[in-house]
């Protein structure tokens, strides 16, 4: 290493020796401040430090990139929080240890996997949205006015839902690297990105008629097991996966019950079987050496994907917005409004909670007016 007086002009002209891989020249005035030149005339700034008496340095910039009098600015400025008792070069050594945010999301990936149930939808938000916009930057380096941003542009196309569903997922991302204590993870921008207000909570309460028109246009669709898919779930109040994943030994034929290994939240439950729903079962096909309840008469395997056959029938039942969920909902709903008490309800639908029962406990028009005249009648209107 060479001490000399570094000027613009010494800096512009300045060549590696020949028979030499590099040279370092360092500033006989400006404390810290370093010329590298390479043999293949590479040349860079740095500010080079000597902090508990071990030697390091920080890349300020090529010499292409970055003028002589900035240089010098940027090494003054190192030198005077050295100076504070910031260590510049470990500072910088750390912020290269700080992962990019690719590498954060196979991590949030491979813990999903290890501890839900249901992380699919964890690897799709990564893979589709968060790993595409922020994978190349470090955890430090995103701000929560990009994330803020970026969710605005994806509302223009997505529900609010479904945006929401994202910023709880990069949150969560966020939370997992404070918890294994990564470098660049101590602030987490998500915190500061306001929740998106919306309601996603769907009105479905379908008449007597609705339910026979549906039933009529599942009976005419080329799926066999469109119809009884839809009665059953009408009948128990089911979610789509665990029907269409049941097998024949959950079925107690003689009790009238249903057996549902894992729900959603992770326990069991068993679902009592009315008379109409017990018909539908009986009336199902069975194939050897086949345990699935529903199984394709293709595959003999669970039936995966009805959409479209689902979507033809609801445009002939006059229904063309109908869920395959809103069953549920209406279940649900048909029971409170017959007078079903909203604690057996919830236990009918597997929740663990009250409140969860009440998101689908909408009343209906008739079991307002009857409230309505009950009302009246008492009082001697």
């Amino acid at each position: 290493m060479a001490k000399v007086k570094l000027t613009s002009a010494f800096c512009r002209d300045a060549v590696c020796p020949p028979g030499q891989r590099k040279v370092v020249y360092r500033d006989t005035e400006q404390i810290g401040l370093g010329l590298e030149v390479r043999q293949n005339s590479a040349t860079f700034y740095y500010y080079l430090t000597k902090p508990n008496g071990k030697a390091g340095q920080v890349k300020i910039g090529g010499r292409g990139d970055i003028s002589f009098e900035d240089a010098k600015r940027k090494a003054k400025e190192l030198r005077s929080r050295d100076v504070l008792g910031h260590d510049v070069a470990a500072v910088k050594a750390r912020d290269r240890s700080i992962i990019e945010y690719a590498e954060l999301s196979r991590l949030h990936i491979e813990h999903a996997e290890g501890t839900l149930r249901s992380h699919a939808c964890v690897e799709l938000a990564h893979r589709r949205y968060l790993k595409p916009r922020f994978g190349k930057q470090r955890l430090n380096e995103i701000t929560p006015q990009e994330i803020e941003k970026y969710f605005a542009e994806l509302r223009q196309r997505l529900a609010a839902a479904s945006v929401d569903r994202l910023r709880l997922v990069m949150n969560r991302s966020y939370r997992l690297a404070q918890l294994w204590n990564l470098p660049g993870a101590e602030r987490n921008p998500v915190a500061a990105v306001a929740r998106p207000r919306y309601d996603n909570k769907r009105t479905c309460l379908l008449t007597a008629v609705e339910v026979e028109r549906l039933l009529q246009a599942c009976a005419k669709s080329p799926n066999p097991l469109l119809k009884p898919i839809v009665q059953l779930l009408l009948a128990t109040a089911a979610r789509r996966g665990e029907l269409l994943n049941a097998r024949i030994e959950h079925i107690d034929f003689e009790r009238s019950e249903w057996l549902i290994p894992m729900t959603k939240n992770g326990r069991s439950r068993r679902v009592p079987l009315s008379k109409a729903a017990m018909a539908v079962i009986n009336s199902l096909p069975r194939y050897d050496d086949c345990p699935w309840l529903l199984p394709s008469p293709k595959t003999r395997q669970p039936l995966d994907n009805f959409k479209r056959a689902w979507a033809t029938a609801c445009k002939a039942a006059g229904l063309p917005g109908l869920h395959v969920h809103d069953l549920r909902h209406a279940s649900i709903g048909a029971m409170i409004n017959n007078g079903v008490d909203l604690y057996v309800a919830g236990k009918v639908a597997g929740h663990l909670r009250p409140e969860s029962t009440a998101r689908y406990a909408f009343v209906s028009d008739r079991t307002l007016a009857a409230a309505v005249e009950a009302g009246a009648a008492t009082m001697a209107l």
